[in-house]
This record gives C-alpha cells, sequence and structure tokens, in this order.
C-alpha cells in the first residue's frame, strides 16, 4: 500500500506530507485547490518525466518522496535482477535540480526512468476519467480477460518463443539478403580467390625474397670479396693461414715453459681450427656462385607479383593476402551451402511456429474458459450501478498471425437494451457509462491482480444519486483486497471512506500554496456539508451529512 507522500517545491506546493492507510480513502477539495497538483507530484514520482515549469522556487530542487510498503507482494525478484536494495518499506525519490537535470532513487539507489515504470507498475495503479477509452484498447482488453484466465506464466512463455520466432525469421531473411548479394558477386569472387590460390602465398615469403633478390643483384661484388678473402688467406709465402701456422708453432715451442704459454698456445690451436672453417665456407660459397639472370628474373617476376596483390587487395603484407583468400573462400562457400542454410534455419522456424500454435490454443481455451465468467461479473456489476439492462459479450476468434500476445482477437460488445444488437462498447457507451464500466472493471480486476493500491481520480464525475452510492459500494469492496485512494466532489462516495482527506490552498506572506490534512470527525462532517450545501453551512446540510456518515 501507499504508506506516505510527502512533496517539496512543486507547483502550488512548498512542503506536503501526508500519510495514508489501508481501507478506502478519500479525497476532496474545491476546484483549484491542488488536487491535480498532487496526483502529478505522485506520478513524477512513480516515473513520469520531469516538467522543470512546475517547479515552486527554480533555485531549489524539488523533491518527491513515496512510501510504499510490499512486504506480501512477491517483489523480491524485480529488486534483485534490477541490482535493487530490496526492504519491504520501499521508498522511492524523484529530484528535479535548479539546472533542469532530474534523477531518481528506490531505497536510496539511483536508477533510471525504465526501471522505476516497471516497480512502480507492480505497487499502485492510477485512473482517472479519461482512462475510460482504455476500455476500446485490445490490448487493455485481453488485459482484461488474461487476468481472470491467470495467463501471465503462459504469456511469459508464449512471448518468450515469440521473440525467438521473430530473430529466427530475421536470421532467415539475412541469409536470402546474403545470398543474393553474395550470388550477384559469386564468380568475380571465384576469380579472386583463384588468382590468390594459384599465387601459392606463404607466410614470411616476401621477406626471403627481398634477400635474394639483394643477394643476387650484388653477385658480382660479393664474389670478388669471397676471392680476395682467399687469396689473403693462401697467399704465398705471406698468406693470413701461413702467419696463423706460423705463430700457432712457435707459442707451441714455449708450451711447457709455464701455464700461460701452454693456454695461449690451446687458444692459438683453437683459433687456427675456426679460420680454417671459415675459409672452407668461404671457399664452398665462392665456387657455388654462378651468375644467372634467369634466376634473378624469377625473383623479381615473384616479388612484383606480390607487389601487385598487395596493391590490388590494399594489403599490407603477404600475411593479410592469405587472410583475405581464406575470406574470398568463406564467401564462395556460403553461396555453395545457402540452401543448406536456408533449410536448416526453416526447418528451426517450423519446429517454432509448432510450439507457438500450442501455446497459441492454451491461451484461447483459457480465454475462452474465462470469457462467460467476466460476462456475468460485469452484468451483475453494472446491475448494480444502475445498468440493469445492459449486456456483455467478448468475442473471441483466432488469426493466422503470431502477435506479442498470441494469436487471438478480441471485441468487447454491448447491449445497453434488451433486444438489441451487440455493439463495440466505444459505440453506444455514453461517458458516464464507460466510466461505470470502468470502474466495475477495475472491481473485477481487484479480486485477480496482487496490486497494493488503486487510485480513483475523479472517475465518479457526471453521476449522481443512487449511482454515486453504489459506486462507493463497489469502492468498499475492493478494499477487501488493495488500498484504494479516490478523488471525489460527490458527497456520498465521500461520506463511505474509512478515511478523509482535504486538499486546501493556504497564504503566507502573500504566497499561495496548496496542503493536504486529513479530516478528524468534526472536521468532516463539516466538510460534507459544504460538498452537499456550500459554503454557507445550513442545519439541514449538516443533518444531511449526518445521515451520509450513519
Amino acid at each position: 500500500m501507499l504508506a506516505s507522500l510527502s512533496i517539496k517545491n512543486y507547483a502550488l506546493i512548498e512542503n506536503l506530507k501526508v500519510d495514508f492507510k489501508e481501507g478506502l480513502s478519500i479525497i476532496t477539495g474545491e476546484t483549484g485547490a491542488g488536487k491535480s497538483i498532487l496526483m502529478g507530484g505522485l506520478a513524477l514520482v512513480l516515473g513520469k518525466r520531469a516538467d522543470t515549469s512546475l517547479v515552486y522556487d527554480k533555485a531549489k530542487k524539488c523533491v518527491i518522496e513515496a512510501e510504499f510498503q510490499v512486504g506480501s507482494y512477491h517483489l523480491e525478484s524485480f529488486f534483485k535482477e534490477n541490482d535493487l536494495d530490496y526492504d519491504p518499506w520501499v521508498i522511492i525519490r524523484r529530484e528535479i535540480l535548479p539546472n533542469g537535470k532530474s534523477r531518481a532513487f528506490v531505497n536510496d539507489t539511483p536508477t533510471n526512468l525504465s526501471v522505476l515504470n516497471g516497480l512502480t507498475r507492480q505497487l499502485i495503479d492510477i485512473h482517472s476519467q479519461h482512462e475510460t477509452l482504455q476500455l476500446s484498447d485490445p490490448t487493455y482488453q485481453f488485459h482484461i480477460i488474461d487476468s481472470l484466465a491467470d495467463n501471465n506464466i503462459y504469456l511469459e512463455d508464449y512471448y518468450t518463443a515469440f521473440q525467438e520466432y521473430k530473430h529466427m525469421l530475421k536470421e532467415l531473411e539475412a541469409i536470402k539478403q546474403n545470398q543474393l548479394q553474395a550470388q550477384k558477386e559469386y564468380d568475380y569472387n571465384v576469380f579472386l580467390w583463384d588468382e590468390l590460390d594459384k599465387s601459392a602465398l606463404k607466410v614470411g615469403e616476401m621477406e626471403d625474397l627481398e634477400k635474394d633478390l639483394e643477394k643476387l643483384s650484388h653477385l658480382e661484388e660479393i664474389k670478388a670479396n669471397l676471392s680476395g678473402v682467399l687469396e689473403l688467406s693462401e697467399r704465398e709465402p705471406l698468406g693470413a693461414l701461413s702467419q696463423l701456422l706460423e705463430i700457432n708453432q712457435q707459442l707451441s715451442r714455449i708450451g711447457a715453459y709455464a701455464d700461460l704459454y701452454d693456454t695461449l698456445s690451446e687458444r692459438m690451436k683453437s683459433l687456427l681450427i675456426e679460420f680454417k672453417d671459415v675459409m672452407s665456407e668461404v671457399e664452398a660459397e665462392n665456387d657455388s656462385l654462378v651468375y644467372d639472370p634467369q634466376a634473378l628474373e624469377k625473383v623479381e617476376n615473384r616479388l612484383q607479383l606480390l607487389y601487385d596483390l598487395q596493391k590490388k587487395h590494399q594489403a599490407a603484407n603477404v600475411d593479410q593476402l592469405i587472410e583475405i583468400r581464406e575470406q574470398y573462400q568463406l564467401k564462395i562457400a556460403d553461396v555453395d551451402h545457402a540452401d543448406e542454410a536456408i533449410a536448416e534455419k526453416s526447418a528451426q522456424i517450423k519446429l517454432a511456429v509448432e510450439r507457438l500454435d500450442k501455446l497459441c490454443e492454451t491461451l484461447q481455451d483459457r480465454r475462452k474458459k474465462a470469457i462467460p465468467q467476466f460476462n456475468l461479473q460485469i452484468e451483475k456489476s453494472l446491475a448494480g450501478l444502475e445498468m440493469k439492462n445492459t449486456r456483455f459479450k467478448v468475442e473471441l476468434s483466432k488469426t493466422a498471425e503470431f502477435m506479442f500476445n498470441g494469436s487471438d482477437q478480441l471485441q468487447f460488445l454491448m447491449s445497453s437494451d434488451k433486444g438489441k444488437t451487440f455493439e463495440p462498447i466505444k459505440k453506444v457507451a455514453s461517458g458516464g457509462e464507460m466510466s461505470r464500466i470502468m470502474l466495475a472493471v477495475k472491481s473485477i480486476l481487484s479480486k485477480y491482480s496482487n496490486l497494493p493500491a488503486i487510485i480513483f481520480d475523479e472517475i465518479d464525475t457526471g453521476v449522481s444519486g443512487e449511482v454515486s452510492n453504489r459506486i462507493a459500494e463497489l469502492m468498499l469492496a475492493m478494499c477487501v483486497n488493495m488500498q484504494v485512494i479516490t478523488i471525489t466532489h460527490l458527497p456520498q462516495v465521500a461520506a463511505k471512506g474509512h478515511h478523509h482527506y482535504k486538499v486546501f490552498k493556504s497564504e503566507h506572506k502573500e504566497v499561495i500554496s496548496s496542503n493536504i490534512k486529513m479530516l478528524n470527525a468534526d472536521e468532516r462532517l463539516v466538510e460534507l456539508a459544504e460538498m452537499l450545501g456550500g459554503s454557507k453551512i445550513t442545519e439541514s446540510a449538516l443533518a444531511h451529512a449526518k445521515q451520509l456518515l450513519s
């Protein structure tokens, strides 16, 4: 239930705090006293977008806070899913800052309006006289019937399957579009892939080729230097090899005289061995080097091919060319195997359709069972609201199309007099009748929904006399299942409340502001008398007020 509402710095409200109780609470007040402002503040804390023009003092922030008691309504999972701190007493706060920005908090945890709306829809229903148009809305009509049919779990299963089905249809369409596009490019892709494939690309190939080109391009210079090295090594009698051999012999002669000489001798032997090995490789390399114009041309041609392919495909290196080749191969495979992919996805869609058909059948069967029950209850409630001859009929038919809540079509029909044909309610019901029908619907839904509170904002406008008494009795009956708060101008309705609040204007230092207070017994009697006879209270008005209260 709504336990309290606090509004600061909003419209004509400077600072307002009101506590609400269980049962039927009545809110009255003169026209322009601020009842609509009170409802506007409540709507803001429930998730309506902020309007900075309604801030009372632009230099200060506007703060609206509502406290709900929700201990028995099983909302723990919602709080967990949305990373909110759960408590049986939920405090929701909205703030509008002087710079125009607004913030929302649930139990002091910042949240966004989407989460806030998702929460408050489970806490309270605000219904005004203008919302009777919902009765002609198929979505709301389904909400009524599905509530009576207890279809929530089945609707969740269906909606999950419906979303998966729609996703599959999008995937199938994407496959077809990709196939169509790929088919247009197929021959060209095959040509490009074949060109790259025949090139026999290898990772790191270009670097090796560039080294080979460098060697082949300077072959004469390399061979000349290698020959020079060999000549310096073997020239008689002062070649490098002869010199090293002589050095080695002289160190060997004195090696026995000291450890140092022996070590130097051994090192020289190692150096001589290494020198001979180097010269052997130089000689082998020199012998192998033969100028081959064809080999040079082959390397140059291969490099030019790779350079051309890189430029053509805007690749930085051979590795990227290999990746591009694989991409073309995948595109070709997509076309070659597209029929298989379409067949596989179509088979999945067929199974999804079969599942949806079964879920739709379940929903329709449960709706068909709930409709007669709804017709009886609505006609009974309307009879008590002086619409005794009204007959209700709900037409349910199956369509070939899957929608978000099944494959049914729904229409609320009404006959206002015996013998008359049934017509859609929006065609035959007057404004006052629509208000009574909506009230009857809400009273029925209160038995099936797990909603803590409902607020009626002048839903009884346009009715009087005995009908107003019946409306009050209907609201009293709803109190068994939920907290009911109603804003009314009818004394007959106001007298039936368990608690009575009055919205009024006050003036302080030439500043007018709106406020609200809970009336005691004497104040309530005076308020009812004023509602009956105007601001000038007469004895007859007081007597009538006492009679209503009794």
